[in-house]
């Protein structure tokens, strides 16, 4: 298993102290409706860097615009707020500078498989070195409740009133076949779960998707807590292999009576980083020279002032 390293670079050589999940929680209380799926998400996040020993300046968070998009501003450590389906270019570039980071994307099924979706399966063939939590809760909320890329097919919403003729997109077989290396599924409900899913994203060397069913309570009253939790069925409970991406896409397009959520392929690839000829002498680009004399540098500084 390709593992990356959560202890990395300059912070190696600081005293590093032991964190409690309530250590990476941001000084903005989150505005979600009450009940929403997206707190579990933050909270697992939160726990995940807790138990991985890591430290808030050892992460960037970065999102698009939506709903979960919002959750940089309540996580204590670097945070980038981007635009919509946009935020995995940005984390790419961010990763690409600096590898000593531990990149988190979070956004939501309309924000990544909707605007942003050939940034989605972009990412995934370069098998760039990022997780990307989706709280994917098949509706667009942040815009009042219209259907969505993941919203199942006669689903009534303001903007399918007499129900979606359109086919969901499925992520997961999206992003097996368009090569990434780390392809989980979580739900919110479960948080134990959930958390050691994002821990095991964050320890992937490569491109970790976790698409997390994060409930809507407000605009989506078709896929809620009650319909989610007598169908889930877990992948490490039936001895499934991640190894087998046959299977993996077999279990990943179930969708009735048992939905199965859990790791469902993991492979061992170089990710971009490693491969990228022009990183493979001096290190990240954030710890080399500038390579601009101090007169150059304020320049360019004055003129995006």
């Amino acid at each position: 298993m390709a593992v990356r390293n959560t202890n990395p670079g300059t912070a190696a050589r600081q005293p590093v102290v032991a964190l409690k999940p309530k250590d990476f929680q941001g000084e903005i209380h989150p505005d979600w409706c009450p009940g929403c799926g997206d707190f579990g998400v933050l909270k697992s996040l939160q726990k995940a860097c807790a138990e991985l020993g890591l430290q808030p300046h050892q992460v960037l968070t970065v999102s698009g615009i939506g709903c979960s998009s919002n959750l940089p501003g309540f996580f204590n450590g670097y945070g980038m707020h981007t635009l919509h389906g946009r935020a995995l270019a940005v984390a790419t570039g961010a990763q690409l500078a600096n590898h000593d980071l531990t990149v988190v994307v979070t956004g939501g099924d309309g924000d990544g498989y909707g605007i942003g979706g050939n940034h989605f399966l972009h990412t995934a063939r370069r098998n760039v070195d990022v997780t990307y939590l989706v709280m994917n809760n098949q509706i667009y909320g942040l815009t009042t409740g219209q259907v969505s890329p993941t919203s199942s097919r006669d689903m009534k919403t303001k903007s399918t009133p007499f129900g979606s003729v359109e086919l969901p997109v499925n992520p997961l077989t999206s992003a097996i076949m368009s090569g990434a290396t780390f392809v989980a599924r979580a739900f919110s409900g479960d948080g134990a779960h959930l958390t050691d899913l994002v821990k095991k994203g964050i320890q992937h060397k490569g491109f970790a998707l976790i698409d997390v069913f994060s409930p809507c309570v407000t605009f989506n009253h078709d896929n809620t807590y009650k319909f989610f939790k007598p169908r889930i069925r877990k992948l490490e409970e039936e001895g499934h292999d991640p190894g087998d991406w046959k299977s993996a896409c077999e279990k990943a397009m179930l969708w009735g009576d048992t939905i199965y959520i859990g790791l469902f392929l993991q492979k061992e690839e170089p990710s971009l980083d490693q491969l990228e000829p022009v990183l493979e002498k001096g290190g990240p680009l954030a710890h080399r020279p500038l390579g601009l004399s101090s007169e150059q540098a304020q320049k360019l500084i004055s003129r995006m002032m």
